[in-house]
Order: C-alpha cells, then structure tokens, then sequence
C-alpha cells in the first residue's frame, strides 16, 4: 500500500510539470499574438512556417517577439533554478541571485567587460560568470559565523551589504564612461528590449550545460536538508559539492544578467511557489522552477511592453512590483530568526 501510495505521488508531480510545461507553451504562443502590431493566426503560421518570408508582420514575429519571448524564456529558468539551488545548498529561504548579490556580481564585471574591452563583447557571459561566482563565495564566506552554519540573517545582510557596494561602483563607471558605455538604466534594473536571436544563440549553450546539470545534482542538493554532519555521515562530500553547486548557480545567474541585465526577485518567486505546488524535493523542485521562471519573465516582460504603450517598461519593473511584497512575506514567515 505504502509502494503504491508513493507511484501515485510520482505520477501526480509529473502530471504537475507537464500540466505546467503546457501553460508555458500556451503562454509563450500567447504572448507573441500581444502587441501594437496585431495579426491572425494564419499570418502567424504563414511566417513561423515559412511561407512568408518577408514583409512587416514577418520580421515582427520572426525577429523582434519570437527571439525577445524565447530570451525571456531562458533568462527567467536560468534565474530561477540559480535561485532554487543557493536555496537547497544554503538552506535558506531568502537566497536568490539578486538578494544576495550575485546580479550585482555578474553585473559589475559585465559593465567593467563593454568599458574596458568593448571589442570583446562575445566574452560578456563569461564575464559575468566570473562576477557572479566572485560575489556568491564572498557572500558565502563573509556570512559564515564562528558556529560554522549560515543563518538567513547573515546572508541578507552580507549579500545587501555587497550588493550594494557593486552596484556603487558599477554606477559609477556607468556615469564615468556615459559616452562610450552602450547600457542604460533599464539594462541595470533588467530588460529584455530589443533582443534578437543574437541574446537567445549567447545564453542558449549555458542555459542547457546549468539546467542539465542541476537536473544531474538535484538528488545531492535534497542531501543538504539533512544538515552538513547527516549529509557527510552518507558520503556526501559537503565541500566539493557546494561549491560545484555555487558554480553551476553562477554559470546561470551570470548569463541571464549578460543577456536581460540585473532582473530581481524571479530567483525567489518562481522556486517559492513551485515549492508550494510540488514540494521540496529537488528532483522535481528544480524542473518546476524554471518553468515557473519562465513563466513569469514572459508575462511580465509583455505586461512591460503592452500595459503603458507607447511607453515601455523595463521588465525588472514588473518583477519588483510582484517580488518584493512577496519578499516581504517571507521575511514575516522567518521573522523568529533575526
């Protein structure tokens, strides 16, 4: 009864992450039929098809919103399973790749890259890779007490601290170099205007290295619930797998910045609320967190471009207004910590 009991949990998580894969899917076709710009079905098919291959409606939806909702769709999973795997590895709730100052990271070596080495632009993910991975083990170790465990308060306030700190400096050398720098506020506070199928080929390869293999660690990160001293007293090797973890959130966390900028909070609303839905098992957790983060960058981002035409938002906006009430929320829930 018991075995049986459990086939029924598995399937019913899957039949969860593929209801969900199709509400992706409905809402990825959705939102490219969303614009100023209105045409039917047909037309939609004719240009995706190719029997139309050129004209206005075909290079709006071949070049400017299938690349733009495909970009959206890569940086929000990216996102957010960088933010479900500082969660499981930290064990704690309010780790996400801007809260904690990895954006900033990533953020601050993308900006110095376009100063410093413009013609090296084809380096700005691994630039922002770097930075990332520099400001989560600067975090990680600056908010380790003499107890040896990270508590939610340390974090925030050291990734705060931080992430403050970069952003300082990267807005200064923003203001600095105003004549040569190619960014703007909206890349600082996320945006995902004007990507062509040049953002989707450069975060597309580390898009699928990160997602397959946080897949490949989930059952390592469920290991670290348990506590480092119950996780070692099954071999698992805490060390070596934090930081490989911590490496593979960079890998993400740097390459969503280098294509949408700095977006917040999606690191903690789509893990949250895929958690809410399937539970906390990492196996399914992780796949169900980035298609929530996709999701969620997708509406938002058409929210963004539709809700004040002609004017448009950035999408980082969005995803303020909805993360950081529900950030909020969740430091009410852990308020006994601090």
């Amino acid at each position: 009864m018991k075995r049986q009991k459990e086939m029924l949990t598995t399937k019913k998580k899957i039949s969860i992450l593929i209801v969900a894969f199709i509400l992706l899917c409905v809402a990825t076709i959705s939102c490219v039929f969303i614009g100023t710009a209105q045409f039917s079905f047909s037309e939609f098919w004719d240009s995706v098809s190719g029997r139309v291959d050129e004209g206005y409606l075909h290079q709006i939806i071949n070049n400017v919103r299938i690349p733009r909702i495909i970009s959206g769709i890569l940086v929000g999973m990216n996102l957010a399973v960088s933010g479900v795997l500082l969660q499981g590895i930290l064990r704690n709730p309010m780790a996400s790749p801007n809260i904690i100052g990895v954006n900033a990271g990533a953020g601050f070596m993308a900006v110095l890259l376009m100063t410093v080495l413009p013609s090296y632009l084809l380096l700005l993910p691994v630039a922002s890779f770097l930075g990332a991975l520099f400001a989560s083990l600067l975090i990680y170790s600056l908010s380790m007490p003499s107890s040896g465990r990270s508590s939610t308060v340390h974090i925030v306030l050291a990734g705060v601290a931080i992430s403050a700190f970069l952003n300082s400096i990267t807005s200064g050398i923003m203001m600095l170099n105003s004549d040569v720098l190619d960014v703007t506020y909206s890349w600082m506070i996320g945006s995902l205007s004007g990507r062509s199928w040049s953002a989707v080929r450069s975060v597309l390869p580390y898009s699928l290295v990160g997602l397959l293999a946080a897949l490949f660690l989930a059952p390592r990160v469920n290991l670290f619930s348990l506590g480092d001293e119950v996780a070692s007293s099954i071999g698992l090797k805490i060390g070596l797998y934090r930081v490989l973890i911590i490496v593979i959130s960079s890998v993400l966390a740097g390459s969503a910045v280098s294509a949408a900028g700095a977006i917040g909070f999606v690191g903690l609303v789509a893990p949250h609320s895929a958690r809410i839905v399937i539970g906390g098992d990492y196996r399914y957790l992780i796949p169900l967190s980035a298609i929530f983060g996709g999701i969620l960058l997708v509406i938002s981002d058409t929210l963004a471009r539709t809700v004040f035409q002609p004017v448009e938002l950035s999408v980082g906006i969005i995803t303020g207004v909805i993360g950081a009430p529900f950030f909020l929320f969740l430091l009410s829930r852990k308020k006994s910590e601090i």
